[in-house]
């Protein structure tokens, strides 16, 4: 579904990415471990094309993101670690636009976003503006403009902040639902914890560099997830 080979960006002197190579197989939930600066936030923008890279390819869906944008965007949703969605629309018209850029028909837009609006309890809240949604409104109004055109691949950053208890368990029963029907996901995230119960396999970057990835139990072994990314981060070899 997703396959990463060789991916290098630097700025200046410095590789944000380095040599990064993954595959993210169709029914597999990825999760994309690593500190403030490792690279995570860099090779997600720029495997849905949102920045250039030095080296390497991405394919989607055996698409290139630098030669087949289109089919690539077209087969994905992104969501970013910071929900910047347009202030000035209701949150029913953001929906609806972003509906009619993926071509989603009328009863099939409207089925799914009565459904996720639903879930989230936003429903009544879609006729208001969105400048006046809190973060976790608005976090919760990018997750279900996501879902809506059935994408095979979904690529979140840290798509758990700002979500209340409640809404962090449905997001995951999509998540999962979503790799189950034959999806796949790639998100980072800081929480540990959640990771460990959700993803089917994981990889741990610092400095740009991938330094352990395969699949959970193969990771951690018998630690847990936290004392093996704490020992991996504290060993400078």
């Amino acid at each position: 579904m997703l396959k990463i080979e060789h991916l290098t960006k630097t700025y200046g002197e410095k590789h944000a990415v380095d040599d990064l190579s993954l595959t993210i197989a169709p029914g597999e939930i990825y999760g994309f471990i690593g500190h403030n600066g490792a690279g995570k936030t860099t090779t997600l923008k720029a495997c849905v094309g949102l920045i250039d890279f030095d080296a390497g390819e991405i394919t989607i869906d055996g698409h290139s993101i630098k030669t087949e944008p289109l089919a690539c965007k077209r087969a994905l949703a992104y969501i970013p670690d910071n929900p910047d969605v347009y202030d000035f629309l209701t949150g029913i018209r953001y929906l609806n636009f972003i509906a009619d850029v993926f071509g989603v028909d009328s009863e099939t837009r409207t089925e799914r976003i009565r459904k996720y609006a639903d879930l989230f309890e936003l429903t009544k809240d879609l006729a208001m503006p969105i400048s006046s949604y809190s973060h976790g409104m608005k976090q919760k109004l990018v997750i279900i403009s996501a879902w809506l055109h059935a994408p095979k691949l979904i690529l979140m950053d840290e798509p758990f902040v700002g979500l209340d208890p409640k809404a962090s368990h449905i997001l995951k029963e999509m998540m999962r639902e979503h790799c189950e029907a034959g999806g796949a996901i790639f998100f980072s995230t800081h929480v540990l914890d959640v990771a460990e119960k959700l993803c089917d396999k994981v990889a741990i970057i610092k400095g740009g560099k991938l330094l352990v990835t395969g699949s959970m139990e193969e990771v951690k072994g018998n630690d847990s997830l936290e004392d093996v990314f704490l020992e991996l981060e504290d060993n400078d070899d």
